[in-house]
């Protein structure tokens, strides 16, 4: 691996206008630990490593975890029927939607925000302001009655609201809040101390604000684009140094059984284009039957975030930043370097 190559890349695109932190280890060894950009534009405050940043759907993997601790303790069975676990009617919904169909977005229950239709976020909000979704059930009016899209593991078709709804069994199953349960079972047990479910109109000290750069040079921040509190489908805050415990914690067992580890980390669907799969909660570059990386994503209006990690390059990389776009140049610049070598 070529080091200097490797910082070389971070900072031209540091200087390109990417605002955020970026993470990238070998071996357990931070090699690159950077900041750009504010993370309070009115204030002058700088974006550092230890600043938190929304990850948007980078965040379905924790309720994936989630979902399988639930597996592991017994409580929960991932061929089991959603209408047996929730009380609220879906008068559409197929009956024979699973546990596994929500995780591996084949399901075919309706979207609340479906990216192939819709692509103006703040519309979502006209009928359901954003500055009353705190719940998960605050989620529901938005597609609870709606048809299916398609037939239940007829194909693959990314959806948010499959997320709500295993955040709504966690609850269900767990007697608690879903931030409540994941703060308590997966991000104190990772050891994410900077992490958290935070409310858009409450943040914590060292949090980025989102920003939405429009095209007449002026910007805005995203707080009336995107729910007060996250959901299941999104809404975690990280730092970058806490994002790579995640994965570590993931990798290492400390969170999951080996057997529920591998099968969240199984390409169980493909997605995409050839080499794109899907598990639980994270996507699968597979190349010659072999993982290439495990990868995590998200967009939100303010948020951008992408996550990977390499098996046979013993590389993990983590970017997190609060515009609108930058993440995905910022870890494909990464990518070609780590890779222009092999």
């Amino acid at each position: 691996m070529d080091v200097n190559l490797l910082r070389r890349v971070v900072a031209d695109q540091g200087a390109h206008g990417f605002a955020g932190a970026v993470l990238v280890r070998q071996d357990r060894h931070s090699i690159v630990e950077e900041a750009f950009g504010a993370a309070n534009r009115s204030e002058g405050i700088p974006n550092s490593p230890a600043t938190r940043f929304g990850i948007a759907s980078g965040a379905k993997l924790f309720t994936a975890v989630a979902i399988n601790q639930l597996v592991d303790a017994g409580q929960l069975a991932l061929d089991a029927r959603l209408v047996d676990y929730l009380p609220y009617p879906f008068p559409q919904f197929d009956p024979g939607v699973t546990i596994h169909h929500l995780l591996t977005h084949t399901a075919g229950v309706p979207d609340y925000f479906d990216e192939d239709v819709i692509d103006d976020f703040e519309a979502l909000w006209a009928n359901q302001p954003m500055y009353r979704i705190r719940r998960l059930a605050d989620f529901l009016p938005l597609f609870q009655d709606r048809p299916m899209q398609s037939g239940v593991g007829e194909r693959f078709h990314y959806n948010n609201a499959g997320y709500i709804l295993l955040g709504l069994v966690v609850e269900q199953i767990a007697g608690q809040p879903f931030s409540d349960y994941v703060a308590e079972h997966v991000l104190v047990p990772a050891g994410m101390t900077d992490s958290g479910y935070f409310e858009m109109d409450a943040l914590p000290p060292k949090t980025a604000h989102g920003y939405i750069d429009l095209p007449d040079g002026r910007w805005k921040t995203n707080i009336y684009s995107i729910p007060a509190k996250g959901g299941a489908d999104g809404g975690v805050y990280v730092t970058v140094k806490d994002m790579a415990t995640a994965w570590d914690a993931l990798l290492e067992h400390r969170l999951l059984s080996p057997a529920s580890t591998a099968r969240l980390l199984t390409p169980h669907v493909g997605a995409d284009d050839d080499n794109w799969y899907y598990g639980y909660g994270v996507w699968i570059d597979q190349r010659d039957r072999a993982i290439f990386k495990y990868y995590l994503m998200g967009y939100d209006p303010g948020a951008n975030f992408h996550s990977a990690v390499f098996p046979t390059l013993g590389t993990m990389v983590v970017v997190c930043s609060n515009r609108t776009d930058g993440a995905f140049e910022m870890i494909r610049a990464i990518e070609n370097a780590l890779t222009s070598e092999l």
